[in-house]
This record gives C-alpha cells, structure tokens and sequence, in this order.
C-alpha cells in the first residue's frame, strides 16, 4: 500500500464495478437486509457508460432478483423472434438447421438488450434500496489488512502527472473498507488479476481463454429491418486462421447490433481481428442488411471464454470475485449475463448469512459452493468442451463433436469427460515467420471504416496529461523481441489502434483504449498491463 494518507469509510460490503453482477449483489444486499451499508464504486463516468455485450439476455438472472422487472419498467423491449445459424462462404451462405441443436441453444424466452441500458435501469433499482453507486470512481489499488486478507479499495485518486508524481490538482482519493469487498470488474480486471495472482487462485486450474467482441450499431432502411431477429455466423472470413463468428441483432428503432468474435488462441501473428470484422460486412449477405444504412456506435470487448474448466477459485480472505472476473460465459450459446446476476445473488446471499453471524474478512467458501454446484455450475459444465474441441480440431469438429457433447451432456454424461485448454492465448501465438501476412482490403468508408474513425464513434476520452494506464514491464521488448520475432502484433490485435511502430520506436496512444484488455491478454510476451486511468476516463457508450 502506498504511503499517502487518505481518508476511509467503513461499509459492510465494497463493490467494485457496476455492471449486471456488481448490481445484482446490491440489490440483494438491500433486499436481504434494508439496513446493510453497501457501496458500489465505478469506474465509467456513467453506470452503462463501459458496458459492451451482444447481447441477448435469457432473463433467468433477473426474474429472480426483480420478478416484476416488467412492472417496474426494465429495458427488455424486443423478444427474440427466430433464431438462424449460417455458416458463410466468401460468396453465398448456408443455413444451419435448428433442429439438431440441443434445447439450450435455442433463444425463445430470450430478450436483444442494451445491456448498459440494462444496468442504468439496475443502478435505479439499487438506489432506491439505498445503495450508494459513485460513477466516475476508478478503484485503483487494493488495500489489505494486517494478516493479508484484502480490508478495502482505493478510490478516486485524480491529477498526477504523466511520471507518476502528484500534479497540482492531486486528490488522493479515499479508502472504502468492508467486511467483504466484491471485485466485478468483468473480463481481466486488475484488481482481480492482482487477488488471482495474490492468492495463487488459478491453482490446478485450466488457463482461461479469451475472444475479442467487436460491435457497432446500424441505423438500416426500415424495410430490411426484422424487430426481435438472431442471427450468426461462422466461417468466412476467418477460415482457418481463428475461430469465432458473427452475430446480427435486430432490436427496435429500426436499429441493429453488427458483432464480430474472433478466438484469441489465434497462432498467426499477422491476424488482424479488427479488419476481419470489416472485411465480414463486405459479404453479399450482410452488405445488403446494411446497404442504406449508418453506424452509430462502435466498441469492443475481451470475452472470457475458458468456461467450466477455468474458473479460478473465487474466494480469498475478504474478497470474492463475481461474474466475468471469474469468467461465466456459456461460450456456444453466447451468453454470460444471466450467469453474472446469478453469481451476484449468490455472493451477496453469502455475505449476509456471514455478516449475520458475526464474521468478516473471511472466505465466502458457500458463494463458491453455490457458483460450483448451482445453476451456474449446471449451465457451464454441459457446454465445457465445445471451446476446447474448437481450438484443437477446428469448426466443423466442433459443430458436431461439441454438439454431440452439448447433447450427451443434457442426459447427464460425456464420452469426453472434460476437456483441457493447454496453452494461454497470448503462448498461443506462433512467430511470424511460421505464418504469410495477411492481406485485407482498405476500408470504404460506407460499409467499413479504419480503426481511429470507428474510435470516435465510442465517445472515448482520456485525460491526456495523466500516467499511461497500459503500463510496459521491460520498455525494450517491443521493439528488441515482439517486432522481430512475432512482427510487433500489437500493431493488429488492438481494435482501437493504440499501438504502434513508429520509426522504430514503440508508440502508445493510450486516449484510444476503449477498455478491452486484449493487450493484457495476447502479447506474446505478456509484457502489457492494463491498469486503470483515472475514472470517467474511457469510453462512453450509448446503448451498447
């Protein structure tokens, strides 16, 4: 901890991150005791303002924490109305029949969601329970008490210099304590990456695995608009060099969400993930959606993929970690939000019953109980080898394997038992002179765009006189190691353009950063760490 005297404020519960599981924990704090003092700190400058998903919501997490969600005016307008699956060749398309999909693929029930609308909506529930939300407050260190167990946050620290040095307008921030502190920070947070690595919470653990999620939205002519349509893809343009796909939700206002995953197990270094989801609208199928059309947003987010499998420990001494932090996606059905609230609810269930009887700062061994054999368990253990089948074998294996597997496991058994990640993403990557660079058209300006133009579309915003927050461990390794060996991919794997080589040199721009981490997670030589700047610095996405 540093030597700067801040004041502190005591609470029971600290949260940090107000994204749908950091919410679903207040509320649940509030409803389980009215008179339980909570905070939840976040970083955006607005509740929403960081928050990207697809994203279809299955509403399970929130018929259970709000059941007249309805009644209270959630913003879940648009049921999915059909569902369709294509796997797209660089010309035409196949439909992929629903019929064989196991029963959890199917969306029916689901809602197309802003998921910031979502937690705008979540944070005046929380409010009027008399939860204490500060936006604009980034957590930027941890701090622990006198037998290492994690007592609090620092938050709120502003104005210091680009070296680090206290500015003329330094504010300190203060320190929130709690007899728990709730990390919800979503996918590669550093406070959670610091507990993980603290407490060694990956211990006989699978690495996780990560994607990275591009979105913009399209305004599109009202005749070619379908309110409550799902659609995805896979194969082209990605082919061989990565997995992932494409997802097209059309919700209300004649508006539509334009996504784009790719894997970051990705081997060849050349791989540009942002320019293959430019090169994606340019099929005949999806151009013709858009033709007509206008982006009015853009954005882009790590995804944790891992699953069942890689899910850290997700307690230690006064912490626990919930939601993406711990990564709870469902990677075949796209979908991890349910799974967040859930785990909010479960957490805050936890706190209670121990608060109640007279602990603090101790391991919440029932949350991690509830996340492991509840209906968080449940829904990852039955998809747990569809990624991995995928980074071995490759798509069509994994369309049929992994949907054998998704299958077998709906009756309670697998022939594969549980399959294995082996290597991180960022060991993934091979040099490049194993692999051919890549060669991908010039945007057009009308269906793709370059990365610094799509950026203004996230009303990103850093102030530019503060310490980088993307932070070199050793200076020279861009230039002395990742340049030669793996042609400096960083140049590629970043979809906000905030790194570069410039006459030899490695240049960061950090005011682009849009906050996805993909940096701390695919360097090759795991050399970037992503902190955080000062907070209501960053994007500041509308309904995304």
């Amino acid at each position: 901890m540093s030597e700067i005297e801040r004041e502190a404020m005591e609470y029971d519960v600290v949260i940090v991150g107000a994204g749908p599981a950091g919410l679903s924990a207040a509320i649940r704090l509030k409803q389980l005791d009215p008179s339980r003092e909570v905070v939840v700190l976040e970083k955006g400058s607005e509740v929403g303002a960081h928050i990207l998903s697809g994203a279809v919501l299955d509403p399970c997490g929130l018929n259970k924490l709000i059941p007249d969600w309805k009644e209270k005016g959630a913003p879940l307008n648009v049921p999915v109305k059909d569902d369709n699956f294509y796997m797209l060749g660089e010309a035409g398309q196949i439909r992929i029949p629903n019929f064989p999909m196991p029963p959890l693929m199917n969306n029916h029930g689901n809602y197309i969601v802003s998921m910031g609308n979502v937690c705008r909506w979540m944070a005046e529930q929380a409010e009027e329970l008399g939860v204490e939300i500060f936006p604009g407050m980034a957590c930027s260190e941890l701090v622990y008490g006198e037998n290492g167990e994690v007592k609090g946050v620092v938050a709120g620290e502003f104005g210091k210099n680009a070296d680090g040095t206290p500015g003329p307008a330094y504010e300190p921030g203060m320190e929130l304590h709690g007899k728990y502190v709730f990390l919800s920070e979503g996918v590669r947070g550093s406070l959670s990456k610091e507990v993980i690595a603290k407490y060694d919470l990956s211990k006989g653990k699978e690495p996780q695995k990560f994607g990275i999620g591009m979105k913009e939205i399209w305004e599109i002519d009202p005749d070619k608009h379908r309110e409550g349509s799902v659609t995805h893809t896979m194969g082209w343009p990605l082919g061989s060099n990565a997995g992932g796909g494409s997802f097209i939700y059309h919700l209300d206002n004649n508006q539509v969400y334009v996504g784009f995953v790719v894997h970051l197990n990705y081997r060849n270094p050349h791989l540009f993930p942002y320019m293959e989801f430019q090169r994606f609208k340019h099929h005949p199928m999806v151009a013709e959606l858009l033709k007509g059309g206008k982006r009015v947003a853009y954005g882009a987010r790590a995804i944790t993929e891992g699953g069942y499998q890689s899910m850290p420990k997700m307690v230690a001494p006064g912490v626990a970690l919930l939601g993406c932090s711990v990564g709870m996606v469902n990677v075949p059905r796209i979908k991890g939000n349910h799974n967040a609230m859930l785990s909010g609810m479960a957490a805050a269930e936890a706190a209670h019953k121990a608060i109640e009887a007279g602990r603090a700062s101790d391991e919440l061994n029932d949350y991690e109980n509830e996340v492991r054999t509840g209906p968080i368990g449940k829904d990852l253990k039955k998809v747990r080898n569809v990624k991995p089948i995928w980074s071995k074998h490759g798509l069509l294996a994994s369309l049929t394997l992994g949907g054998f597997d998704m299958w077998t496991n709906t009756l309670g058994f697998s022939l594969f038992g549980t399959i294995g990640h082996g290597k991180t993403d960022a060991a993934a990557t091979e040099p490049a002179s194993k692999h051919k660079p890549i060669d991908y058209p010039k945007p057009d300006g009308t269906l793709s765009f370059d990365r610094l133009t799509n950026v203004s579309f996230s009303m990103t915003n850093h102030e530019e006189s503060q310490p980088a927050h993307l932070q070199l461990t050793d200076p020279s390794v861009p230039i002395d190691v990742n340049l030669p060996k793996f042609a400096e991919p960083a140049q590629r794997y970043c979809p906000a353009g905030v790194y570069e080589v410039v006459d030899d040199k490695f240049v960061i721009n950090f005011q682009n950063c849009v906050h996805c981490k993909t940096c701390d997670i695919k360097d090759p030589s795991q050399n970037i760490t992503w902190v955080t700047p000062q907070g209501g610095d960053g994007p500041n996405y509308p309904n995304m």
